[in-house]
């Protein structure tokens, strides 16, 4: 799948430079300065890949995500463009897997019994930086269009949280295993106001420091939903 997605990015990267170096007409009286998709919105389910045999994901492992990208047009028609942007997101990931906080550090286990458990989850919130290189069918006068968006997305972690409830017990604290810095590749593509996104983590969710049964927990997320662009 990653090199799918480099595929994708490579393509897409020659594409948008190719169509930068043509000079395309516009229709007379068009506003050539038009901007598109400066503004997303973003919701998605959060799969974990690369889970030890005895880890299993449960209830609803949610992704939100929101912020403004700034539109860098690079041709006169305005159809090929570099998009960057700066926001916000929250993950969270449903798991059997308890965290436990020991004096030494954290300590990582596999609930067995379920019976009680109300919630256990691993959310995280972040600061994102994506860049997208950019292709769409638009014209100043439609707002109906294709679009085919693929990128990368840089993100720190501001905060991370590990939370156990149960019936007879709740506990909730910062984790500091969660990898601070985040990256991955992005593909977006869509009609109008309804675009599918893929994100797909290329670093571990944790850091080292982070074993089951000692060994390293080198799970990657794999977030798919759905984004929404708004001019």
């Amino acid at each position: 799948m990653r090199h799918t997605l480099v595929g994708i990015l490579v393509g897409c990267f020659s594409m948008v430079f190719l169509n930068a170096q043509t000079l395309d007409s516009v229709p007379p009286g068009s506003d050539l300065n038009y901007l598109e998709d400066q503004f997303y919105l973003g919701v998605t389910y959060n799969f974990l890949l690369g889970k030890p045999e005895t880890v299993t994901q449960r209830n609803l492992s949610y992704g939100l995500q929101a912020g403004v990208i700034k539109d860098i047009p690079l041709n006169r028609k305005r159809t090929t463009a570099l998009g960057v942007g700066l926001g916000l997101g929250i993950n969270s990931y449903y798991t059997n897997m308890v965290v436990s906080e020991v004096s030494d550090g954290f300590l990582y286990s596999v609930l067995e019994d379920i019976a009680d458990l109300k919630r256990n989850k691993i959310e995280t919130h972040l600061l994102e930086m994506p860049f997208e290189f950019r292709w769409r069918n638009s014209t100043p006068e439609e707002y109906r269009f294709w679009r085919v968006y693929a990128g990368f997305k840089l993100a720190y972690v501001v905060g991370a949280r590990s939370k156990y409830v149960s019936d007879t017990e709740k506990t909730s604290f910062y984790n500091k295993n969660v990898e601070k810095f985040q990256y991955g590749a992005t593909f977006s593509f869509g009609y109008n106001t309804f675009n599918v996104h893929v994100h797909y983590a290329l670093n571990s969710l944790f850091n080292n420091s982070a074993e089951l049964n000692g060994e390293n927990i080198n799970m990657k997320p794999l977030r798919v939903g759905f984004i929404f662009y708004i001019l």
